[in-house]
């Protein structure tokens, strides 16, 4: 299994995402300001592992020195500020960090190395939490599909944007390791090509048949091949099953919608905010320009080109077929599936 993430004693290592395929070089990262920079920067991203990422970051934060439990709580508080602050798209993240508090607040007033190894213990359980719930989701999604199928998805909801497995291309692994994988379509996922870069890195290692094409291809894909069903990730799921992912996300929406093509969301409910009514309440993270206009260090454009990068857009939840999670499968009305999903939880 790939390996994004791994938690040592005082460090954590990752993949630097932002130089694959081409180069696989780890980091060592070992303070909380590293950990944020690294969200930020997308040397690591995806919902799922930003979320576990920044629990060890808080873990990361209390290797530094603190003289009372005063001093201990401020530095906790700037320190989860600090992570919150770096992807507000992603509530992952906020879930997490809202994990990570709970345990903390069980041994507030602790000495330092007992909450530092209490905020360990639940960094990895969520590590290992987000593991099985990948693999109960590969399993639910592939009982959506009859046969082998051909599937089109967009940007990297891999191993890669997890702890393992992936959620929508843990779907993707489900119906490969029963045989039932034809092809992959996968959409390059400009600007930042996490579809290019990622995904086919991903299926190449467990080699699983691809074909890579620019986003503006889908809608031929879709029209001159028999694809099955689109499966995309999420960052953040409304109430209501609006979808926020990837930029690009809503154009695939609406193709496999006038296609007739079903249009999958696999995610964890812990991506699932009840506290928002609608995609009209999330807040989509707008990115540097130079994102567009550079590429590989080199400008595509005249330089200084007025640029909109929003880094994700919204699928409504008419244009979504179901939304799989490791707890079942969700279909419309969305509000009444996820209750009753968490009430099962």
């Amino acid at each position: 299994m790939i390996n994004a993430l791994e938690a040592g004693d005082g460090r954590v290592t990752i993949i630097d995402q932002s130089r694959l395929p081409l180069e696989e070089i780890r980091l060592e990262i070992r303070t909380v300001q590293e950990m944020a920079e690294a969200i930020t920067e997308m040397k690591l991203r995806g919902a799922p592992l930003i979320g576990v990422a920044a629990a060890y970051g808080m873990v990361l934060a209390l290797n530094g020195s603190a003289s009372g439990p005063a001093e201990m709580e401020a530095l906790y508080d700037l320190s989860e500020m600090l992570l919150a602050s770096t992807r507000p798209t992603a509530v992952n993240l906020f879930w997490a960090l809202a994990r990570m508090r709970e345990s903390f607040n069980e041994v507030r007033g602790s000495d330092l190395e007992t909450i530092r190894s209490h905020l360990r213990v639940a960094a990895d359980r969520l590590y290992r939490e987000d593991i099985d719930v990948n693999m109960a989701i590969g399993v639910n999604g592939s009982t959506l599909f009859e046969g082998a199928v051909e599937i089109m998805t967009i940007c990297n909801a891999g191993a890669l944007a997890t702890c393992g497995y992936g959620t929508a291309l843990g779907v993707i692994r489900r119906l490969h390791q029963e045989g039932r994988i034809s092809n992959v379509w996968v959409c390059e996922t400009r600007p930042v090509l996490q579809g290019a870069r990622l995904t086919t890195w991903e299926l190449h290692q467990d080699g699983i048949p691809y074909t890579l094409i620019t986003d503006s291809m889908a809608a031929q894909v879709m029209k001159s091949h028999s694809v099955a069903g689109v499966i995309a990730g999420a960052d953040r799921v409304a109430a209501n099953g609006d979808t926020a992912n990837k930029i690009g996300t809503l154009g695939l929406s609406i193709l496999a919608a006038h296609y007739g093509i079903p249009f999958y969301v696999a995610a964890p409910l812990s991506t699932v905010d009840m506290k928002v009514d609608n995609g009209g309440g999330i807040t989509i993270e707008e990115r540097r320009g130079d994102e567009i206009r550079v590429v590989n260090g080199r400008h595509i454009t005249v330089p200084g080109s007025p640029v909109y990068n929003p880094a994700f857009d919204v699928a409504p939840n008419q244009h979504i077929s179901a939304i799989i999670t490791e707890k079942g499968i969700a279909r419309n009305p969305y509000f009444d599936s996820f209750q009753a999903l968490f009430a099962g939880a």
